[in-house]
């Protein structure tokens, strides 16, 4: 909490004297990272919307090799089930439930990272890489936005678009992110909006094209919001899209159904300019263990879900963007 709290006042610091910095938050909020900008020491890369730190690639690198090793069906059940029951009871109506998925390619962390394409890429050298398509939030000229993402479908299955903008399950989760972002927004901002709901937008994979749904959210910041950065920020963690409501409560669930620490998949990565922030959420997400390499995945349970489309809407998610 200490750590914490230091990091906050850190990005609170910066934020009124306008020095630009970047930050990592891992989801259990235990082990925030400041970066700044102008510092070469830190062996951070990243290439986001105005932002970009990489290195030289040597040409481009072509996936040949791409196995996976996700948890059986059975060890996913027994997760699913407690998370079933707490919704029954009235404890969660919305829970982000993932599992950890054992991958082996030809590609190193390195090579996937100036591969491949996404609205948000960041590797943290022997840590991990994340080629993320989720906005977290937005700071433009005093107004705050964010793009929470739920909804997921195979591209090249007919009707694609009208299937998943007309399935009950998914528009009944989607509503809930939306109201769920909707109150985070209000506790930071005033004059909170939905601009548009459930849009669609295309992302190519190795494995299958991919429709993901998503909604736009925005509302106006106090004048002075550039020196309370850091509490603005933390006031929004963990993202709703990733955890659930309500938060507290589902967070526990989460701890008890997962067994298992996300790190810093599903928390954050966010630059601020001096003036301007932006961030995603840290999904599409492989982690370094020493030589192995683990994919983090999942999607959000509802009262109305079934164990077996879940289980493989979370192997689906287990990709490269590398078309």
């Amino acid at each position: 909490m200490a750590h914490l709290e230091k990091i906050k006042l850190q990005m609170n610091l910066h934020g009124k004297t306008g020095n630009p910095f970047a930050f990592l938050i891992d989801f259990e909020m235990i082990n925030p990272r400041l970066f700044l900008l102008n510092s070469e020491s830190e062996k951070l890369w990243f290439d986001i919307p105005g932002f970009s730190k990489t290195f030289a690639a040597n040409g481009k690198s072509e996936l040949k090799t791409w196995q996976t090793f996700p948890v059986s069906f059975k060890h996913y059940k027994k997760g699913f089930d407690l998370v079933k029951k707490h919704i029954l009871n009235g404890d969660t109506y919305l829970l982000n439930y993932t599992q950890p998925t054992p991958v082996i390619t030809n590609l190193t962390p390195q090579e996937i990272f100036s591969t491949s394409s996404a609205l948000f890429k960041i590797y943290l050298e022997n840590e991990f890489v994340c080629f993320s398509p989720e906005r977290f939030v937005q700071i433009k000229n005093g107004k705050i936005f964010s793009h929470p993402m739920k909804g997921t479908i195979d591209a090249d299955i007919v009707n694609a678009r009208d299937i998943i903008i007309n399935d009950s399950k998914e528009r009944a989760e989607h509503n809930t992110i939306v109201d769920l972002i909707r109150n985070d927004l209000s506790l930071v901002a005033e004059k909170v909006n939905v601009d548009e709901f459930r849009y669609i937008s295309k992302i190519n994979t190795n494995n299958k094209n991919l429709l993901q749904v998503s909604s736009a959210i925005s509302g106006m910041l106090p004048s002075d919001y550039p020196e309370k950065i850091g509490d603005i920020i933390f006031k929004l963690l963990p993202a709703g899209s990733v955890s659930g409501a309500p938060k507290k409560k589902t967070l526990e669930i989460i701890r008890e159904a997962e067994k298992y620490k996300r790190g810093y998949y599903t928390g954050i990565f966010g630059i601020f300019d001096g003036k301007d922030l932006d961030s995603c959420v840290l999904i599409r997400y492989l982690e370094i263990e020493k030589e192995k390499l683990i994919y983090k995945s999942g999607g959000g349970i509802t009262f109305m879900s079934e164990p077996e489309k879940e289980y493989n809407e979370m192997l689906k998610k287990v990709y490269v963007p590398i078309a």
